[in-house]
C-alpha cells in the first residue's frame, strides 16, 4: 500500500484509535428526500462530529461547508431508484472528479447473489485498478437484497469477495457471530446501521460490533432520524473511540451529547 492510500485512510480512520465513525447521507442518491434528510441543513451539526462523511458529489457541492475539517468518501455507484432495480448499478463518477472534490476515499455497492453480482464485482475491480493509479482507497459496500440473509456466512462471503477484488475497506451488516465475519476478512470492517432502531438497540449493535473486531460504524438513519442527532452521534463515538459502556452511552445520548463525557474523542484525548 502507497503513501497516498495511506495518508489517505488515517483521514478516514483516526489515528489515535485506529477507529473510524462515518456518517452515511448518500441515502437520495437512490431513495430520494428520506426522513431526516428532507432538509439538508439537518446535517449541518453532524458532520464536525463524523471521522468520515460518506456522501454524493451532489451534496457535497450544494450542502456541504468547503471549509470542513471532516474527511469525505465519496458515492461513486448509481442509476436505479428504489422503483427499479437496485442491482444494476454502475460507476457514475470518474477518479479526476473524485480528487477534484478532495475525497479521502470513493465507495460503491457490490450485490453478491443478486440479479447483477457479476457486474457489480467487475465494476469494483475496474474501480480499484483505477483508484489504485491515484492513491485513492476504495470502500465496497456489501449490499443486501430482501431475498438475502444477513447471517455470518453470507456477510462473511462478500466481505471476502470484496477484500480479495482489492477493496481497502468494508463496509457491511452487523449480524449474530459477527467476529468470524471480521476474522475471514483481511481489510477493516465498518457497520453500516441500516433501518432506523431504538437508539438502546443502535447503541448495542455498535457495541457489539466493536467488540467483535470492526474498525468502526457508517451510520446515517440512527444518526439523522434519532431525536437527539447530535447526542446519538456523540454516544456513537465514544463507544467507538472510547469503549464506553453501551449504558454511559446512552446517557450521552440521553443528554443530547452535553454531558461532560460527550466530548469527541481528539478533545479528550488532549487533555489526557
Amino acid at each position: 500500500m502507497d503513501f497516498g492510500i495511506k495518508n489517505r485512510l488515517s483521514k478516514i480512520f483516526n489515528p489515535k484509535t485506529g477507529k473510524t465513525v462515518m456518517l452515511a447521507v448518500d441515502h437520495g442518491y437512490f431513495q430520494g428526500p428520506t426522513t431526516g434528510l428532507r432538509d439538508m441543513k439537518n446535517i449541518v451539526p453532524l458532520v464536525p462530529q463524523a471521522d468520515c462523511l460518506f456522501a454524493t458529489r451532489g451534496i457535497l457541492r450544494t450542502s456541504i461547508d468547503p471549509a470542513v475539517r471532516t474527511s469525505v468518501c465519496l458515492r461513486v455507484s448509481g442509476g436505479p431508484s428504489i422503483l427499479g432495480e437496485l442491482s444494476n448499478e454502475d460507476i457514475i463518477i470518474s477518479m479526476e472528479e473524485a480528487l477534484r472534490l478532495n475525497a479521502s476515499g470513493v465507495g460503491m455497492s457490490i450485490f453478491v447473489g443478486a440479479k447483477n453480482e457479476d457486474r457489480t464485482i467487475s465494476n469494483l475491480g475496474r474501480l480499484v485498478n483505477e483508484a489504485q493509479r491515484y492513491g485513492m482507497p476504495v470502500l465496497a459496500i456489501t449490499a443486501v437484497g430482501k431475498e438475502m440473509a444477513r447471517d455470518a456466512r453470507y456477510l462473511g462471503l462478500a466481505c471476502r469477495m470484496a477484500a480479495e477484488i482489492g477493496a481497502n475497506f468494508v463496509k457491511t451488516y452487523y449480524c449474530e457471530d459477527f467476529h468470524k465475519v471480521v476474522e475471514g476478512c483481511p481489510v477493516p470492517i465498518v457497520i453500516a446501521g441500516g433501518k432506523k432502531l431504538p437508539e438502546m438497540d443502535a447503541l448495542k449493535m455498535t457495541s457489539g460490533a466493536i467488540k467483535a473486531g470492526a474498525k468502526g460504524v457508517d451510520m446515517g438513519r440512527n444518526i439523522f432520524q434519532s431525536d437527539s442527532p447530535v447526542g446519538m452521534m456523540k454516544a456513537v463515538r465514544a463507544i467507538v473511540h472510547k469503549g464506553v459502556s453501551v449504558e454511559e452511552a446512552f446517557e450521552i445520548y440521553r443528554a443530547g451529547g452535553k454531558s461532560l463525557s460527550a466530548e469527541t474523542i481528539d478533545e479528550k484525548m488532549e487533555k489526557a
